[in-house]
């Protein structure tokens, strides 16, 4: 992999492009920009999948980064308004995520890169299980706190967040010592970034590093939900 931290995988015409397309969003302006979107934002996206693949394997052979511009690793752009009061047609962010093998949707446990203007992060980790994936995973962290505990031992950047129930869940202890931990939704850990940091040169490295410091976490839930890691 030498020479890769000479290479800059996005530039911040990324981000004029998506501030852009926030202060307008319809069909007519996208219509007319598009060269720009496919330039400026898909381009870069796919090729930073692309390049990424290599790293990904040595952080787990069991999770995928899929170049293909549609139905790979890339979110499209495009919003699902059906069941929104937000009837804006397009995502005025970037979304990246490398995908278990054995995945079928965006809720297998998974890395992710969010690109957004002022708000752009890494997470790793389990979006909204169901409620069987759920059930299975606060299993495990009631029968063995020790491996959840090591699950979340990553790096000094990420923080854990998501959603929580107000209370126990049922069948739990309200004095559980772990029952914030068991109230959780998610299982998700982040780590912000700024857009300079993604604009940087070898930033495909620093996004490798990310995702081996976050790596406790997916490890743990790879084995709660009977995954290979």
């Amino acid at each position: 992999m030498g020479g890769t931290a000479a290479q800059r995988s996005f530039g911040p015409e990324l981000f004029r492009f998506l501030r852009d397309l926030k202060a307008t969003n319809t069909r007519e302006w996208f219509s007319a920009n598009k060269s720009r979107y496919e330039d400026d934002v898909r381009g870069p996206a796919l090729d930073f999948v692309a390049e990424f693949a290599p790293y990904l394997e040595r952080v787990s052979p069991h999770f995928v980064a899929d170049p293909r511009p549609s139905g790979g690793s890339l979110f499209r752009i495009h919003r699902d308004t059906r069941f929104s009061k937000d009837s804006t047609p397009y995502k005025a962010y970037t979304g990246i995520q490398f995908r278990h093998e054995l995945g079928r949707d965006a809720h297998a446990p998974g890395f992710y890169l969010h690109l957004e203007p002022r708000a752009v992060f890494v997470g790793a980790g389990i979006w909204h299980p169901d409620a069987t994936t759920l059930g299975r995973i606060r299993e495990v962290i009631a029968d063995d706190p020790k491996s959840w505990r090591v699950g979340k031992r990553f790096g000094e950047r990420f923080q854990l967040t998501g959603d929580s129930l107000k209370r126990a869940p049922s069948g739990y202890d309200p004095e559980h010592p772990l029952i914030e931990d068991l109230k959780r939704k998610d299982f998700i850990c982040v780590a912000s970034l700024s857009e300079k940091d993604v604009c940087a040169r070898g930033f495909v490295e620093e996004f490798a590093q990310l995702c081996r410091e976050a790596a406790p976490l997916v490890r743990f839930l790879c084995a709660a939900v009977d995954v290979p890691y």
